[in-house]
């Protein structure tokens, strides 16, 4: 209802009387600053005044005051308590919030947009970044590299034969600091690649385009498209731009394009505006329970060591290579393939300098990818010194005689039994679960293949005019390419799930994450985790 209040004029001067049934004599003083008396009566004796009259005075009106919500969020993105998740049922709880289960997370609520399903997922780690490290204007990859040193933290049971493994524990996993190259793997080197070629074309299409992949980035930059004609004229007609997740189209009709490169943020936050769902932070997943072969909940302790149980139709496992096999193991599913067939790759490096005189006075960054063949089944990039330096740096950088540039080459390791993670009985987390061992070695074909890598890498500093420092080879476990520990198949003998990511003999338990890759070869497994959660995705809405 609009406000009262009276005007009148007289001898020029403009006088406000208002009811004060509605209005404080503070708020009358305000409407009309001359009124100078602390009565409350004020108003009442202006209307008695004589040179008031009922017809000096007309009826106006003001729009009421506006309305506010009070309602909040404690934080930039929504959060659920295990204690409110406790009290529901879930169609889909999903364990993890890195590549997998971001890209589940999205992908459900996309096709489930319109409908009542209800949607949770939970996060054993803490809020520290709200995006990919790189997006942070004050990251630069000395800072990056600091960061990421403190935020994670070695994997408890990979010394000695998996030295360099680390974890990130918290939302968004390690999309928040992973490296950004989206390749596809090379299907047909991989021997019995479980699902037809066809299919995951249209599933990498699906992906590529979620996490913006293209390969313009390096493109123009002289230091790129100068060693990329070397290459390519020296016999490595396999090199090109390298792709990369990077938003790089300009902002137009009001899109926001906050987020240049890509992390599972990018999902959650899509998943967000497509519809709600429950996302619990702090929440350690220590047993998956199941009841006569179908899952049926997730057995959640919070830091406080206060235990609640998560109820769900269907359970998807997106806690890591490492994690996935350890929660299976801990629920009591011994698959004999769970927690076996861990791969990875052999990660070498090779320092190199190029003479500043063949480049323009902006040399541009660098990024060419030189991709696997039959002939050489490892990958090949070029990079900056430290391999960021296709990232954007508002750093100065001095006039330089040479530039430094980094060749780094990642070789494939087979799939075998042996190379495994398992639990060690001995060794209890806070939460009472196991810590695991890991198993792995070289096997003396991978060995051999190193050598070739090397002999390779001295042919490409020769056709690209590239002077080479000392070639070595990085810890084993500190390329976070590691696959295979919950590998998908059609034997139960050999594998841990089914072509679609669930788990053999277990109904509405499914995986997505790097695990459920059971052939890696020589690329990264990023944007083939994303299309095969994307796939499992569909087939869960499918059967729901």
């Amino acid at each position: 209802m609009a406000l009262k209040i009276w005007v009148a004029r007289n001898n020029d001067t403009l006088r406000i009387i208002a009811d004060t049934k509605r209005v404080s004599i503070d708020e009358l003083i305000t409407l009309n600053p001359s009124i100078e008396s602390p009565d409350q009566n004020i108003a009442g004796k202006l209307v008695n005044l004589p040179f008031f009259t009922e017809s000096d005075m007309r009826q106006v009106a003001i729009p009421p005051t506006c309305h506010i919500p009070p309602e909040y969020i404690e934080n930039w993105i929504p959060l659920t308590s295990l204690e409110t998740m406790a009290e529901n049922e879930y169609d889909v709880l999903i364990v993890g919030t890195g590549a997998g289960g971001g890209t589940m997370l999205w992908r459900l609520c996309e096709q489930w947009r319109n409908n009542g399903k209800r949607i949770g997922i939970i996060e054993r780690g803490n809020i520290v970044m709200p995006t990919h490290g790189r997006n942070l204007p004050m990251m630069n990859r000395t800072r990056l590299e600091q960061y990421y040193r403190y935020l994670s933290k070695p994997l408890q049971g990979s010394y000695p034969e998996f030295i360099g493994a680390r974890e990130v524990i918290c939302l968004g996993g390690r999309t928040v600091f992973w490296d950004l190259v989206a390749s596809r793997l090379v299907l047909s080197l991989l021997p019995d690649w479980p699902i037809p070629i066809p299919e995951m074309d249209t599933y990498y299409d699906i992906a590529e385009r979620v996490m913006n992949v293209n390969d313009e980035y390096a493109r123009g930059s002289t230091l790129t498209e100068i060693l990329l004609d070397r290459l390519q004229k020296g016999g490595f007609s396999e090199s090109r731009y390298m792709p990369i997740a990077a938003d790089i189209h300009p902002t137009k009709f009001g899109e926001v394009h906050a987020d240049v490169f890509f992390s599972s943020f990018s999902l959650i936050a899509k998943a967000s505006f497509f519809r709600p769902f429950d996302l619990a932070i702090n929440a350690r997943a220590v047993q998956v329970l199941v009841d006569q072969g179908k899952a049926v909940g997730v057995k959640v302790m919070s830091p406080d060591m206060s235990s609640y149980i998560l109820k769900a139709k269907t359970i998807v496992l997106s806690a890591s290579t490492y994690e996935t096999p350890r929660l299976l193991l801990q629920s009591g599913i011994q698959g004999e393939a769970v927690g076996r067939y861990m791969t990875n790759q052999v990660f070498m490096l090779a320092p190199g300098k190029v003479s500043r005189r063949d480049f323009t006075d902006i040399p541009g960054t660098l990024a060419i990818l030189i991709t696997a063949t039959p002939e050489k089944p490892y990958q090949i990039r070029l990079v900056g010194p430290s391999g960021y330096d296709w990232y954007p740096s508002s750093e100065a950088k001095p006039f330089l005689e040479e530039l430094d540039i980094l060749i780094q080459c990642f070789g494939k390791i087979d799939p075998r039994y042996e190379n495994r993670v398992t639990l060690n009985p001995n060794r209890k987390d806070e939460y009472g679960v196991p810590e695991i061992e890991v198993h792995f070695s070289f096997s003396e074909a991978e060995r051999v293949e190193i050598q070739k890598m090397v002999e390779s890498v001295k042919h490409i500093s020769s056709v690209a005019d590239i002077t080479l420092g000392e070639i070595c080879l990085v810890p084993t476990g500190d390329l976070h390419h590691t696959s295979g520990t919950c590998r998908m198949g059609d034997d139960p003998s050999t594998s841990v799930t089914n072509r679609y990511g669930q788990v053999h003999g277990i109904s509405g338990l499914y995986v997505a994450d790097n695990s459920v890759l059971p052939f890696i070869g020589s690329g990264n497994p990023t944007l083939t985790t994303v299309a095969l959660a994307i796939r499992t995705a569909d087939q869960i809405v499918t059967r729901a």
